[in-house]
């Protein structure tokens, strides 16, 4: 196997040195919004490619084909510069690796099938591998898109409530000074405080969201937000699943490029972002390297469930890492799908009935008093 870890690691430190040159910043590729290269793309992008290959078309005239299928400008300046990095004597994965679309993953797996000779099966399985992330996206969507809709409806309508409705029987009530009961008096209050503090609600809103942004890729806020996603009931698993998944489909494409077990391990841990799993993956490598295999290692770890260890002693035991990973996957999948259905079937009537009586609660506390006043006018 002619892929090297050493060579890896002296990539990096020239990748790094380059990082501090000034000119190599200044011609650095900018993406804007909407300049990207998305993962339902890439989908297509390796499964043509596999296809083309397969046919015995070669990777120049390949990428030439898919270059004019492209709708779009920007996809197919994308391509025909990698394309034409091709004719200039590079290989694919270098070719990639000069795009910021491209991940470090894609990279090393294009660069393992070319130098085992694989390049037509590991672009499949690349094809095949953003095929499945896109349904657990859209798995995740449809089970939070409906839910969603419901709740910024009725947020709005609380909103428009409060900051209108409410004012307008304030008025009433104070010309005919009625007697207000305890529940209408927290709504009101309710009421002035969000009028006069509007704007710095949404003020707000909108540090946090900047804050996050600036903070995200921060280690103490990944381990945070990943400690309370797991914890949370339900999502904390489905998650906890997607992640794994991910996990087992990296692992199968390498493994099916005869990849060493190490190897696959350390390249999976720079493509999937999520802290526990990369802490744990961190610490399986270091195992691994002084001999363990890799079922009892992932053993210390409470992410990784009883079904994945025990296939993966079988596996072990009968060299068929490639055939399990994949079965692991599969039923990875299935079970993700059906969580999002179910997710879907729970918080639907829950979000409606939550924000349902939010609504009621205003109306009951304004309509009260209404129903007092009309008494004492009859």
């Amino acid at each position: 196997m002619a892929f090297n870890l050493d060579n890896i690691s002296k990539e990096k430190r020239v990748q790094k040195t380059q990082m501090l040159s000034i000119a190599n910043l200044l011609k650095k590729e900018i993406v804007f919004l909407g300049k990207t290269f998305p993962n339902k793309k890439k989908e297509a992008f390796y499964t043509e490619l596999s296809v083309l290959l397969s046919a015995g078309i070669t990777l120049k005239n390949s990428l030439h084909l898919i270059e004019t299928e492209q709708k779009k400008e920007f996809d197919k300046n994308l391509i025909k510069k990698i394309k034409e990095s091709i004719i200039k004597g590079k290989t694919l994965s270098d070719a990639i690796k000069q795009r910021n679309m491209f991940s470090e993953y894609e990279y090393y797996s294009l660069k393992i099938g070319e130098e085992t000779g694989q390049l037509q099966k590991v672009s499949n399985e690349l094809g095949l591998f953003y095929k499945r992330k896109n349904e657990q996206r859209r798995n995740i969507l449809n089970a939070l898109s409906y839910p969603l809709v419901i709740m910024i409806t009725a947020i709005l309508t609380v909103v428009f409530m409060l900051q209108f409705v409410v004012p307008m029987f304030v008025d009433i009530f104070k010309q005919n000074r009625v007697e207000l009961p305890f529940i209408t008096k927290v709504i009101i209050a309710i009421s002035q405080v969000f009028r006069q503090n509007f704007l710095n609600i949404f003020l707000f809103v909108g540090i946090i969201i900047l804050i996050r942004f600036f903070i995200s890729k921060k280690k103490w806020y990944k381990k945070m937000t990943s400690q309370i996603l797991l914890k949370t009931p339900y999502i904390g698993e489905l998650i906890r699943k997607i992640y794994l998944a991910q996990f087992t489909q990296a692992t199968t494409l390498l493994v099916s490029a005869k990849v060493p077990l190490l190897h696959c391990i350390q390249l999976t841990k720079k493509m999937i972002d999520f802290y526990p799993l990369q802490l744990a993956l961190v610490h399986v490598e270091d195992e691994i390297i002084k001999g363990k295999e890799l079922s009892e290692t992932l053993s210390n770890y409470s992410i990784f469930d009883k079904k994945m260890i025990s296939l993966l002693k079988v596996a072990e035991k009968t060299n068929q890492n490639e055939y399990i990973f994949k079965r692991l996957t599969e039923q990875y999948n299935e079970d993700i799908q059906y969580k999002s259905k179910l997710l879907n079937t729970v918080l639907e009537p829950l979000i409606i009935v939550f924000l349902g009586a939010m609504v009621a609660v205003i109306l009951i506390a304004m309509y009260l008093p209404m129903f007092k006043l009309s008494t004492v006018i009859g």
